[in-house]
C-alpha cells in the first residue's frame, strides 16, 4: 500500500546538509561484488553517497548469507533483495519495506541443453532441473505450479536438483536444465564452451512468471524514524545517480567493480558483458516501483510452489512511494 510522503522527510533531506556529520548507511548486497550491483558501486567511488551526505559502507553478499537475516539482525540499514524472498520474508516476521526498484525486468532464465530434445515449457516434465534456494527457488515453484507440476519427483512432475551457484549440473549432465541469470551463469555456459545454438533457453518474462528482482529492501519499523528516512531518500537518490552513470559510461563503471571485488577473481571481459545485460534490465527505471509490476509478481508467488503458495496472502505495507517520491524531487 502506497504511504504519503512525511514532511519530515523532505525537510530533512532538502535541509542544511552540508553542515551536519555524514549519515553512516551499511548496504548488504545479494551476492558477491560484481556488475549486478554496479551503480551503489559508482555511486560510491564517483563520491555520489558523499555529496549526498552519506557515509555508504557496502557489504559483499555470498552463498552463506541470507540479506533478510542481516537486516534483521542489524548488520545492515538497506539491502538488495528479489521481491519474492523479500516478501517471503515479510510474512515470515522479518517486516521488509521495498523503499526502490532500480531492477525494472527480471534476468532470470531457465537454460537447456538442446540436444535433451527439450523445445517448450511441455518438455519439461519428467526432467530434472537445477534450481537455486535460499529464497530464489519461490520463482521457478510458482512457474512450475502454473504449469501443474510437482516438484517432489513424483510421475508427472519434476526432479529437483538443488543447484549451487555455478553451472556444474549442466555441463556434467546431472541436469536437463538449471538455473541462470542473463548477465551472468548464461554466459559461464558459454565459456565452458557449449555455444548458443546447443542451447535452449526459457525466459521467466516471456513465461509469464517474471518477478521483481534487485530491490533496495529497509525495515518498516526503522522507516518510521523520519531522519531515517530522509537517509534512505539521500542514498536512493545518489544510488539511482551511480546506475544513470554505470549505464552512460560503461567501460568506466566496470573497472569500478573490479576495483572493489576483494577477491580479484572477477575478469574483464566477464564484467563488460554482465554490465551490458544488467543495464537492459534497469534501462527505464527511475527507482519508483511500479505498482503493477509489484501486483504481478505478488499474483505468481499466491499462484504455488511445492505444497503451498510461496505466500499465503496479499501482503499489507509491503511497499512505499515515500522514498522515492522524495529522492526524484
Amino acid at each position: 500500500m502506497r504511504k504519503a510522503v512525511p514532511i519530515a522527510i523532505a525537510a530533512l533531506l532538502f535541509g542544511s546538509a552540508g553542515a551536519q556529520a555524514q549519515d553512516k548507511v551499511t548496504l548488504q548486497l545479494k551476492w558477491v561484488v560484481q556488475a549486478q550491483f554496479a551503480g551503489y558501486l559508482v555511486a560510491k567511488d564517483k563520491g555520489f553517497y558523499k555529496e549526498a551526505g552519506l557515509d555508504v559502507t557496502i557489504r559483499p553478499g555470498g552463498p552463506d548469507i541470507a540479506p533478510p537475516q542481516v537486516i534483521a539482525g542489524g548488520g545492515a540499514d538497506v539491502t538488495v533483495e528479489w521481491m519474492p524472498a523479500a516478501l517471503a520474508a515479510r510474512e515470515k516476521g522479518v517486516p521488509l519495506v521495498n523503499i526502490a526498484q532500480p531492477f525494472k525486468r527480471s534476468g532470470m532464465m531457465l537454460t537447456c541443453r538442446a540436444e535433451t530434445g527439450i523445445k517448450t515449457p511441455a518438455d519439461l516434465k519428467g526432467r530434472t532441473l537445477g534450481v537455486w534456494f535460499f529464497g530464489n527457488e519461490y520463482p521457478f515453484m510458482s512457474w512450475m505450479a502454473k504449469l501443474g507440476y510437482k516438484t517432489d519427483g513424483s510421475p508427472g512432475g519434476v526432479k529437483v536438483l538443488k543447484q549451487g551457484f555455478n553451472v556444474d549440473p549442466l555441463l556434467q549432465k546431472q541436469a536437463d536444465c538449471i538455473s541462470t541469470m542473463t548477465y551472468n551463469e548464461y554466459w559461464q555456459v558459454i565459456d565452458a564452451g557449449i555455444p548458443a545454438d546447443k542451447l535452449v533457453v526459457f525466459k521467466y518474462e516471456d513465461q509469464g512468471v517474471a518477478t521483481m528482482e534487485d530491490g533496495l529492501y529497509a525495515l518498516e519499523a526503522k522507516l518510521a524514524d523520519p531522519k531515517f528516512a530522509a537517509t534512505m531518500a539521500k542514498f536512493v537518490k545518489a544510488s539511482m545517480k551511480g546506475w544513470e552513470y554505470a549505464r552512460a559510461n560503461p567501460a568506466e563503471a566496470v573497472k569500478i567493480v573490479l576495483a572493489n571485488d576483494p577477491t580479484g577473481a572477477q575478469t574483464e571481459k566477464h564484467q563488460t558483458r554482465m554490465l551490458g545485460e544488467i543495464n537492459k534490465l534497469t534501462e527505464g527505471s527511475n527507482g519508483a516501483l511500479v505498482e503493477a509490476d509489484y501486483e504481478r509478481t505478488v499474483k505468481t508467488l499466491l499462484g504455488g510452489g511445492g505444497e503451498a503458495p510461496v505466500i499465503s496472502k496479499v501482503p499489507t505495507g509491503a511497499w512505499t512511494h515515500a522514498i522515492t517520491d522524495v529522492a526524484l524531487k
